[in-house]
């Protein structure tokens, strides 16, 4: 289907949606659909639900968010489960302003727009559809038309609450063109747009001498002053305000804390009563979520501000902290290139990652436990294992610092520096060491670093340099393995057959002379110490992996050396041992022989094929590693 067809294809769909009939009609919908005549933080909290949820080790995890928001599945619960939830059942919640505040390039404005991407299509739903008074410039919901003393009925026959008064403009609409009879209003389903201002809006703050409160509530239209004879006349004013056009939905306030005081003070009564004033007429109802945005660094200016106390208790902070993950700030780089023209260049495998490294470690704080260092502390929030620690170790972890995350170099830098690097080197190729040398010399460049910020993060590329380095060497070694997969299964299966004869106080039989014989101490050892297995913690870990493969047999799972972290890293360090002086002088060597020259090219073509490098990075990964390990 080419895009022409699409198109049409997406405006028979929107025409078979639309709807429209009397109010009579619309309670009708009402009575089978309870759900149209949701609130407007009701219809965000369940549009997050219906889009899935999973439970990853106690936590939630939004698959509304999943594609655009990496590493903050910490802050997007408490967004959820502390805002919008209890917003949803209608508590004193929904009363304040909800605020994002974090650092820059976190992810706030990513979150808002998703909202907005959201409702839009979700208002296309069978479950979000949305009715509104058809002709009302503020698309009003069409229950308002019930009079007040009769809600208390009208709940009890649909169990749905009414809230909010007729706006001025139906309210007349209702007289001069219905004679008062409400069942004859027009209903018409709507949909949200942000280009047609229908139920999202934006406001963004200018210049406060030229900026004017009509871009929140609208204003009047003295071209039609002469034709209606006043100006508190409904007819003769433009309902065209941001308020006005995101009722029933959302409206992002960008950089609310540098408005205005006057444009803020008109959010107290909307947040609170759920109306604002506007021109010669009574308060206007509406119902809309505001989400606000901010740095931390404003946000501190304005609460230290007594004038605006009275919004301090009208909002809702949530702090939005930059990812502290290794593996999803890969996953940032990764989605920032694919949105870029820089998608057609190889960026060699871990060159993301050791920039990802070395950003991480700009987010962390150095902890005042004993033993853990910075790069300790990485691995165990990107949920690698580290010898003598745990969950519960984790958590602490996260608790000492609760504004972690919230300083340190944002993503947009990094991608900064790769663009940069991309444009130096002018080869459809980058590898980790480019990035690594073009996030250094663009440290100088950087407006908001210090000199000691500068000494700091120079420490941290030097870490995220020696990181990659023993990368580099396994990537290498492991190329050089032939049948690597086959080598650690048949090395793991004579360490588990050792290990169960030890635990059980068993002999083993030789294979070929079929001759008892006491476990190879030697060979498990020469495992074991690969990862620092004391002689006096040998028996316990050697139980440890017997108690993983009973546990892995009872649910009828097979055991492979990848099923235990630590065996694993000892099994592939072994073969490594093995193997390092073969790589050392193939790597090295300025003019290989016919021999050498065909276990590089069989490597270079492994490093292609299996780990996905480009023929150039590969060949720049072998004179790499090579000098390496000539040191």
């Amino acid at each position: 289907m080419d895009i022409l067809q699409k198109v049409k294809q997406f405006r028979e769909e929107e025409e078979r949606l639309k709807w429209k009939g009397t109010f009579r009609e619309y309670l009708d919908i009402v009575k089978q659909h309870p759900q149209v005549a949701q609130t407007a933080h009701s219809r965000v909290y369940r549009m997050i639900q219906q889009a899935g949820i999973t439970e990853i080790d106690g936590k939630k995890v939004y698959h509304f968010f999943g594609d655009e928001i990496f590493g903050i599945e910490d802050a997007i619960e408490r967004l959820v489960e502390e805002y919008f939830h209890p917003a949803a059942k209608r508590l004193d919640v929904r009363k304040r302003i909800l605020l994002l505040m974090g650092p820059v390039s976190g992810g706030k404005s990513t979150i808002v727009t998703m909202l907005k991407r959201g409702l839009e299509h979700y208002s296309r739903t069978d479950e979000g559809a949305i009715y509104a008074i058809k002709g009302c410039p503020m698309h009003e919901d069409p229950l308002h038309l019930i009079p007040h003393h009769l809600r208390d009925d009208f709940y009890k026959e649909y169990g749905i609450r009414i809230e909010g008064s007729l706006s001025p403009l139906n309210m007349m609409r209702l007289e001069k063109e219905y004679n008062g009879r409400i069942e004859d209003v027009m209903v018409e389903r709507i949909f949200f747009s942000e280009d047609k201002r229908t139920g999202i809006g934006t406001f963004s703050p200018s210049d406060p001498k030229s900026q004017d409160i009509a871009d929140l509530t609208g204003s009047i239209d003295f071209s039609t002053i002469a034709e209606y004879g006043s100006e508190s006349d409904p007819r003769a004013y433009r309902f065209d305000g941001e308020l006005n056009k995101a009722n029933r939905g959302l409206m992002e306030f960008q950089e609310m804390l540098k408005c205005d005081e006057k444009f803020l003070w008109h959010l107290l009564s909307l947040t609170q009563e759920g109306n604002f004033k506007a021109g010669r007429f009574a308060l206007i109802s509406a119902n809309l979520l505001i989400v606000a945005h901010t740095n931390e660094a404003e946000y501190r200016s304005f609460i230290a501000n007594k004038k605006n106390e009275a919004l301090h208790s009208r909002m809702i902070v949530m702090p939005i902290p930059y990812n502290l993950q290794v593996s999803q700030e890969e996953r940032i780089y990764e989605k920032m290139i694919k949105e870029s023209e820089m998608a057609h260049v190889h960026i060699a495998p871990h060159a993301l990652r050791v920039a990802a490294i070395f950003t991480i470690l700009t987010r962390l704080k150095e902890s005042k436990k004993k033993g853990i260092d910075l790069v300790k502390k990485m691995r165990l929030y990107d949920g690698e294992s580290v010898e003598g620690y745990n969950q519960t170790d984790i958590d602490e972890l996260r608790q000492e610092f609760p504004d972690e995350g919230m300083s340190g170099i944002d993503p947009r830098y990094v991608i900064n520096r790769i663009s940069s690097a991309i444009i130096r080197k002018e080869v459809p190729s980058i590898n980790a060491l480019d990035v690594l040398r073009s996030l250094k010399d663009g440290l100088d460049q950087h407006p908001s670093i210090t000199k000691e910020d500068k000494e700091t993060y120079l420490n941290y590329i030097s870490i995220a340099r020696k990181e990659y380095d023993e990368i580099a060497k396994k990537e290498v070694q492991k190329a050089f393995v032939y049948s690597y997969e086959q080598s650690a299964k048949t090395l793991m299966d004579n360490y588990l057959d050792n290990v169960e004869a030890f635990c059980n106080r068993h002999k083993l039989k030789d294979p070929l002379t079929g001759e008892e014989m006491l476990p190879d101490e030697k060979l498990m050892r020469s495992i074991e110490e690969q990862i620092g297995i004391s002689e006096n913690a040998k028996r316990a870990f050697r139980e440890e992996i017997l108690i993983r493969i009973s546990a892995y047999a009872r649910k009828g799972q097979t055991f492979d050396y990848r099923s235990h972290d630590r065996l694993r890293e000892a099994i592939q360090k072994k073969l490594f041992a093995d193997l390092k002086d073969v790589v050392k002088i193939t790597t090295s060597t300025q003019t290989p022989d016919e021999q050498q020259l065909k276990k590089i090219n069989e490597v270079i073509a492994r490093l292609i094929d299996d780990y996905g490098y480009h023929s150039i990075s590969a060949n720049e990964l072998l004179r790499y590693v090579g000098s390496l390990l000539n040191r």
